[in-house]
């Protein structure tokens, strides 16, 4: 029974189903001749178009279809970005399966743990990623079969998985006569699971519907502002909730697309950015990083990248000016969650800003943004009580829409949202006019005499210091006021940085009660398997550390 009273008149247009089939259909009738081009594990660069695309997809679901593969049945891949995988998040979703990315930097008990959660029934990989198949192949219970992506000339002589099939062996022996299914529109299209920090990670389970309507809303001006006229490099990891969606709004305009493969160091995304003369592009700061190490160390420019969208972590202000000021890039500051798919506001600027001077232009693009239609979100009190918009009061971030979820896949963790709106775990402010800015994740918030410390804003000071590669901000114990914030910083190669020195720089910046109280250098931050720093390793790090005024 559905939840919305039937009206009396019904509209009278075509009741088309919102399948993601549809998008490389158009793509491929509409962009045929526009161009995807891989950077491949083997090392060379591939080409081809979107209609070679569609039709080695159809192949693909016809060899599906020969494995019995059913509506909603879980298939897997382990692979970076590239054209093959690119043809499995149409093939599978498309025959009515459900994509399921896996990430390959997790260990592979997790790796096991996530595929028999979601009863996979048949995994594919990269070549490279051989090693850690063979440790975790063995422990998966509902895999019938394991597929190496590439050619039968890179098939291992000998492996511990019995009956290993090959990628380009099943394609050639398909046919591309393959008439996509028509079905629910609701029905699940692509799984992917959290990060979480603590605890087995939870599936977020995706549906064609909310895929096409976040591929839409994702393309629009004040999103990514996609069109036939880009050239779109995804440096987030397909396997990071779908690439952030651009393997579906890209091909939606006709955008080229341009897959770096398992090479994301910055000498060859640059390489490979002004070959392909890539205009567009997306990854979380920690890539940047190396991005603009490497430019910065060769003095080196970009001849036809205009803009990027950063998210995935803050993007320290530093990283955003030296993309905008020094190299002419715009910076698109973003925000989402896997639960989200994942996108949720982008950062641009209004009609009304043109007129600001440049300093409180660079306020605005800070923030994480603006929500693009479709979603909605509020921050609210303890209590669960709306809290207003005037830029400084802040609280938890709830969000509800219809690409958002509304449970976990299996109901891990049972009813997970308050009211309908489901809880972030960020704390936030909104301004007046709408731009949300995240201020702490609420397990990082340092509590210190009963006021709350962002970290985020101590974290991109330091980072703004030229002699800091990363810095990163947690919370300590102190005997009089519970907590005070420590920050853990990598100085940049060759650079000389007192603890002092770094401390001096944030007078007048803030708070003077929010400077932290001490400094600890060491040689690496911990990264996760999305790219983002691991602050629950730093603080087990430094549990035991003894702050100076303590």
């Amino acid at each position: 029974m559905s939840q919305f009273p039937k009206s009396p008149l019904m509209g009278q247009m075509m009741n088309q189903p919102l399948l993601i089939s549809s998008i490389i259909q158009h793509a491929s009738r509409y962009f045929g001749d526009n161009e995807i081009v891989s950077r491949r594990v083997e090392g060379d660069i591939h080409r081809y178009t979107y209609r070679e695309c569609h039709q080695r997809a159809r192949k693909m679901a016809n060899v599906l279809k020969g494995f019995d593969v059913k509506l909603g049945d879980r298939v897997a891949t382990l692979a970076w970005n590239g054209y093959r995988h690119m043809e499995l998040y149409y093939a599978i979703s498309g025959s009515g399966a459900v994509m399921h990315t896996i990430n390959p930097r997790l260990h592979p008990e997790q790796i096991a743990y996530i595929v028999n959660h979601a009863e996979d029934q048949y995994l594919f990989f990269d070549m490279n990623f051989l090693p850690i198949v063979e440790a975790f192949a063995p422990l998966c219970k509902t895999v019938k079969g394991f597929v190496m992506m590439c050619g039968r000339d890179r098939m291992p002589e000998r492996t511990s998985i019995a009956n290993l099939l090959c990628y380009e062996d099943l394609i050639a022996r398909h046919s591309d006569e393959y008439e996509w299914p028509l079905f629910d529109e609701n029905s699940a299209s692509s799984l992917c699971y959290t990060s979480g920090t603590t605890g087995n990670p939870k599936g977020a389970l995706y549906s064609h519907r909310s895929t096409v309507l976040h591929s839409y809303a994702s393309a629009m001006p004040d999103a990514m502002n996609l069109s036939a006229r880009d050239a779109v490099l995804p440096v987030v990891p397909m396997f990071h909730v779908n690439a952030w969606g651009l393997p579906y709004s890209a091909p939606l305009t006709g955008a080229k697309l341009v897959f770096p493969g398992p090479a994301l160091d910055g000498k060859s995304l640059f390489e490979l950015m002004e070959q392909e003369k890539v205009t567009f592009s997306a990854g979380v700061p920690t890539v940047w990083l190396g991005l603009l190490n490497y430019v910065g160390q060769n003095d080196l420019k970009f001849s036809a990248l205009t803009r990027t969208v950063i998210g995935g972590a803050a993007c320290p202000p530093s990283m955003m000016q030296a993309f905008r000021h020094r190299y002419g890039v715009e910076v698109m500051h973003a925000w989402g969650m896997t639960e989200m798919s994942p996108l949720g506001t982008v950062c641009t600027l209004q009609l009304k800003h043109d007129a600001l001077p440049e300093e409180q232009k660079q306020a605005v693009l800070e923030k994480q943004g603006h929500v693009v239609f479709g979603v909605d979100m509020k921050i609210v009190d303890a209590a669960g009580e709306e809290l207003p918009w005037d830029g400084k009061t802040y609280g938890d971030l709830l969000v509800k829409g219809p690409w958002i979820i509304d449970s976990y896949f299996k109901c891990e963790g049972g009813d997970v949202l308050q009211d309908g709106w489901f809880p972030t775990g960020d704390v936030a402010t909104i301004s007046p006019d709408g731009y949300m800015q995240i201020t702490d994740r609420s397990k990082d918030v340092i509590k210190s005499g009963g006021e709350w410390i962002g970290s985020i804003d101590l974290e991109n000071i330091a980072m703004a210091h030229p002699a800091v590669q990363q810095a990163a901000c947690i919370g300590v114990f102190h005997p009089k006021w519970d907590e005070r914030p420590l920050l853990v910083v990598v100085r940049k190669p060759g650079a000389e940085l007192s603890k002092a020195e770094l401390i001096q720089s944030f007078e007048g910046k803030i708070a003077k009660w929010w400077t932290p109280d001490d400094v600890a250098f060491v040689d690496a931050l911990p990264i996760g398997a999305t790219g983002k720093v691991l602050k629950n390793k730093i603080r087990e790090q430094f549990k035991d550390y003894k702050l100076p005024t303590a």
